[in-house]
């Protein structure tokens, strides 16, 4: 098992980057998109930490900057009906403390919102790793007007990542008294990206 690669980036893109280790063998590794977003530039120095997918089809390697990422991939892929690329798509849409959230506090939508998941497979994965994701850490509650307004945003398209990011800064400062007011706020927010 290859458990972490550590060299240098050689190949940063969204489809897939390539660590060369000193020893001069180059990895191609998946990754999930805040992993991408956290990565310095080519020519820089990285550590991941890696899962190995063996299949019919291939040899998969994904990488993760934390082990508690890799943790919950792992545990994302226990469940029936979630590959690898499933299970990356959540972390890449949820991140690993919001997908864990979503499992814990059964929120359908959250999970729905990700692509190639219907509420029908979003109530099997909740179902399967209620249990299984206790011992993780989970992102905090969000306050009712707060996760309303996530909840709006979401249903206006946009991802439940963005929708969290923007609905955080909107309250940076003091939240509004009600969710109309936060929501202006945080499509001022998407506006200015």
């Amino acid at each position: 098992m290859i458990a972490s690669v550590t060299g240098t980036l050689t190949n940063r893109d969204p489809s897939g980057i390539v660590v060369d280790t000193a020893g001069g063998t180059g990895y191609l590794l998946e990754i999930p998109l805040g992993v991408f977003e956290r990565l310095p530039a080519e020519g820089a120095k990285v550590h991941l930490f890696t899962e190995l997918v063996v299949r019919e089809d291939g040899w998969f390697l994904y990488g993760f900057d934390a082990p508690n990422e890799r943790l919950v991939f792992r545990r994302l892929m226990g469940a029936s009906g979630v590959g690898p690329r499933l299970a990356l798509a959540i972390l890449s849409t949820l991140g690993p403390e919001r997908t864990v959230r979503a499992v814990r506090d059964r929120d359908l939508a959250a999970l729905a919102s990700v692509s190639g998941i219907g509420k029908k497979k979003a109530e099997r994965i909740v179902l399967e790793l209620t249990d299984r994701l206790d011992d993780l850490p989970a992102a905090a509650a969000v306050p009712q007007p707060a996760a309303d307004a996530v909840r709006a945003l979401v249903n206006l398209g946009y991802t439940s990542a963005a929708a969290e990011t923007a609905v955080r800064n909107a309250t940076q400062g003091g939240a509004p008294d009600n969710t109309a007011a936060l929501i202006r706020r945080a499509l001022a927010d998407l506006g200015r990206k």
